[in-house]
């Protein structure tokens, strides 16, 4: 089982194969980063709670979802206990589930395409900023909840190192990725 409740950087690979919901749609997770708080200058929450980053800060099991650009929703996983902020950043991943509702907010892209990054994934979910801060349910089973996290059903094999697409904390390595996944966003050392 997933403990959200660890930091980021202990959660972030095994989310690596798990499947994150949020209606009827899923989207089986190929890549993530971790943002460990005031520890980490490349995180939302470096300098402390504010109005966007609040969430961070706790409790766990929530998303946190921010806009990139002033247009692309990226959705995060808070974790570690509540006080201490860290989240995973959901990167990439293949949609397994409700590909026609997916396609009808992603357009004409090619399949491995649909979640390719963090923007499109928020945008393959449908994802809003209104939605920061809503629990995610951990679960095994379909349930009625807006968000929910299925674990991988077995450990997948992946590879680690630094994030993409930020200018602080840049040689952390804390980028995890399923190596020859089409679906993988980012540079795949």
């Amino acid at each position: 089982m997933i403990d959200l409740s660890a930091p980021a950087t202990e959660v972030a690979p095994q989310l690596l194969g798990a499947t994150i919901w949020r209606g009827q749609v899923g989207i089986l997770l190929t890549e993530v980063e971790a943002y460990m708080g005031s520890d980490d200058p490349a995180s939302h929450a470096f300098r402390g709670p504010t109005p966007r980053s609040r969430v961070m800060f706790g409790p766990p099991s929530h998303v946190y979802v921010y806009l990139s650009y002033g247009m692309h929703h990226c959705v995060n996983l808070v974790c570690s206990p509540n006080g201490v902020a860290s989240a995973v950043l959901l990167r990439g991943g293949r949609v397994i589930a409700g590909e026609d509702e997916a396609r009808l907010r992603r357009g004409g892209v090619p399949e491995n395409r649909l979640a390719c990054g963090p923007g499109n994934i928020g945008s393959a979910l449908g994802t809003t900023l209104a939605e920061s801060g809503d629990p995610v349910e951990l679960i095994d089973a379909d349930t009625l909840s807006t968000w929910r996290l299925q674990p991988a059903a077995h450990p997948v094999e992946f590879r680690q190192g630094p994030r993409v697409g930020i200018s602080r904390n840049v040689d952390a390595p804390w980028r995890w990725w399923i190596p020859n996944d089409p679906t993988v966003s980012g540079p795949r050392k």
